[in-house]
């Protein structure tokens, strides 16, 4: 297989000084580390990254590549490396200064029980809005209580300054081996609880979590034809990772109030119209509500409760964005006077005698 340009790999000019090289295989080892990393070729990247390093970082490797490329590190006796354990075997001494320890910590590659780094957990935020509000859309701000990385510590946990200490009883491996008869059984360090190293001295900001508790102000863009119970989620919003993991989500639920005059049903509005006894039978022009604005209907003669009478896209819009609106149905109710005058039965009666 054709190896591709170190330098190329990296993303950094050939005269690229040390701080430069080492800033850029931070980025890259931290996108495509195993631990976090779950995108198809991922290991192969950081595996490409990691032998790109071990090589321009060193003056004497990076000479001979810049002299004679691949071919001249082959001569030389060098040959990348096999699997992921071997770069963490070979270079634990850099994930240990750009992660606290992450390096060793992938169990896939009979890593060391060392914390792992993890997504930061899903939050819920429950949003009430109008019925208006949802057949329109409508932008809420919200303010969430949520952990956030330190920004003291960077995450850290450790005061800035000072150093981790790698774990005397388990030698920086976080596991200890014991031998019972013919097993080999391996348990979590007691001592460093398979960190693998303790830290000096302790955040005076976080107190050694890495993480605070934080209110933050967020904008939620609450589509037109919402309905209620439905979700939105605002990747990234969610608790802090820890040893460098990526945040998680926060998942807003929308609650619709109910509408003193509309249902809903789907994209379609419903409304029920009351109209009086001699609108039905004679027919008539009412105004009643829309969402946008009151229009004028017609009531057939001979109108009866129960009939319906269709308005083609005056319901509710499409929430996934199609460009498709419902209809509002409106339903006449007919009403029977209660109270009438004298005047008002005799015609009534004179009516029914016809």
């Amino acid at each position: 297989m054709i190896k591709r340009d170190y330098y190329e790999i990296l993303e950094i000019a050939r005269n690229a000084a040390g701080d430069e090289i080492k800033k850029s295989y931070r980025r890259l080892a931290l996108k495509y580390h195993p631990d976090r990393c779950k995108e198809e070729g991922g290991e192969d990247k950081f595996k490409e990254a990691s032998e790109a390093y071990e090589v321009l970082s060193d003056p004497e490797r990076k000479q001979i590549y810049d002299a004679y490329g691949h071919s001249g590190l082959d001569r030389s006796g060098f040959h990348g490396f096999n699997d992921v354990n071997d770069i963490f075997s070979s270079m634990g001494g850099i994930f240990e200064e750009f992660f606290g320890g992450m390096g060793g910590s992938y169990s896939g590659y009979g890593g060391s029980a060392r914390s792992r780094v993890m997504q930061g957990a899903d939050l819920r935020y429950d949003l009430s809005i109008l019925f208006m509000e949802a057949a329109h859309g409508i932008e809420k701000e919200i303010d969430v209580m949520k952990q956030v990385n330190c920004e003291q510590c960077e995450g850290s946990g450790q005061e800035p300054g000072t150093e981790r200490i790698i774990c005397q009883m388990c030698g920086g491996s976080g596991n200890m081996t014991q031998r019972q008869g013919f097993f080999m059984i391996q348990t979590v360090c007691p001592q460093c609880r398979g960190e693998g190293y303790k830290i000096e001295k302790h955040c005076t900001e976080c107190r050694g979590q890495g993480r605070v508790n934080k209110s933050k102000k967020l904008s939620v863009k609450v589509p037109a034809g919402v309905e209620d119970g439905m979700r939105l989620v605002l990747r990234g919003e969610g608790q802090a990772g820890t040893n460098g993991g990526p945040p998680g989500d926060l998942y807003v639920f929308i609650g619709v109030k109910p509408h003193d005059y509309f249902e809903r049903y789907g994209d379609d509005l419903v409304c029920k119209v009351p109209i009086s006894f001699p609108q039905a039978a004679l027919g008539a022009k009412v105004t009643i509500p829309s969402l946008d604005a009151e229009i004028e209907v017609e009531v057939p003669a001979g109108t009866e409760t129960g009939d319906e009478l269709r308005l083609k896209e005056k319901g509710l819009a499409d929430v996934h964005g199609r460009g498709r609106k419902g209809d509002q149905v409106v339903i006449f109710m007919v009403k029977t006077p209660r109270k009438l005058s004298k005047k008002q039965k005799k015609l009534l009666e004179e009516f029914m005698e016809s």
